[in-house]
């Protein structure tokens, strides 16, 4: 299992400056890649961000996890994709994801038939990054375009899924799958077994299972799990979300987080990588310097 940092919570800072020294660090302390999101109501823009970080950080692999698709037609962001890539060098990673129902309602943007959405968005992105060319008439998404030819391989490209429809459409059609508040069982009782057939069935290799989680090395555990509930409670009323909780058998974000000491947190992340996860980039949620320093000491510590 590869460990990778993912900065995600500073984005609302709005300061490119501070996630490139985040970036600069993670590549220092040897983890593998680092990832942002792009929140679907506004924010900075994750590849623009990105291709900034990769001009000053060498050596990592970059990705997004993720870019909302919805509202963002396919040629657009396969136009902004090939740039990013090529101005990083070929190290980006492309994680997309249909985002969320009340999230999209904010941009007045319907959610009807999410992975008919899916599929017809793939159906124009893959082509273009593969080919870079593409003739495609969906119920929603049409697209004859021709892009300039690259001249880095085509950028890997995941997607954020947890149900069945939507892992068996990843695990068919692209590189692997992002996962945020998913716990080990749930990844290897359901996230694993449905996109590794989904993938197995066309022909395609073992698909990559990157996870994201809230990590804290603290002697305060039930405080930071209370913290983590109340400041991040909204993601327990996502219904997406909320499936995946009930199928760990959680209550919410607070329980599903990687918090305690050292030996505790380490066995956490021994059951995620036994339960199949390819790549863990968790998000430091540290209240003080010295959480801070003993959660990135750790991960340090098992990524080698």
């Amino acid at each position: 299992m590869k460990f990778g940092i993912n900065g995600t919570g500073l984005v609302q800072r709005a300061s490119i400056d501070a996630i490139v020294d985040d970036a600069t660090q993670a590549a220092r302390d040897g983890f593998t890649s680092y990832w942002l999101a792009e929140h679907p109501t506004g924010g900075l823009d994750a590849l623009t961000v990105l291709t900034v970080v990769g001009s000053r950080v060498p050596n990592i692999e970059l990705g997004t996890a993720i870019v909302p698709t919805m509202p963002r037609h396919p040629l657009v962001l396969a136009g902004q994709a090939l740039t990013t890539n090529a101005a990083i060098g070929g190290r980006l990673t492309l994680g997309i994801g249909l985002s969320h129902e009340p999230m999209m309602a904010q941009l007045g943007l319907g959610f009807d038939k999410p992975i008919r959405h899916l599929r017809e968005y793939l159906s124009v992105l893959m082509p273009l990054l593969d080919e870079g060319r593409v003739s495609f008439a969906g119920e929603t998404i049409r697209c004859e375009a021709q892009l300039f030819k690259r001249t880095e391989p085509r950028c890997s490209v995941i997607v954020a899924a947890l149900g069945p429809q939507a892992l068996a459409v990843a695990g068919a059609r692209t590189d692997g799958t992002a996962l945020a508040w998913v716990g080990p069982r749930t990844i290897r009782e359901h996230i694993v077994p449905t996109i590794g057939a989904a993938a197995a069935k066309a022909g395609r290799p073992a698909p990559r299972i990157v996870a994201t989680l809230p990590i804290c090395v603290t002697n305060e555990a039930e405080k930071v799990r209370a913290t983590i509930d109340r400041n991040l409670a909204m993601y327990g009323k996502l219904p997406s979300y909320r499936a995946m909780f009930d199928r760990e058998g959680v209550n919410g974000p607070g329980d599903i987080a990687l918090i305690g000491d050292e030996d505790t947190v380490a066995s956490m992340i021994d059951d995620l990588r036994a339960a199949g996860v390819t790549d863990f980039a968790p998000s430091e949620f540290a209240r003080s310097p010295e959480e801070r320093t003993r959660t990135r000491t750790l991960l340090k510590t098992l990524q080698r």
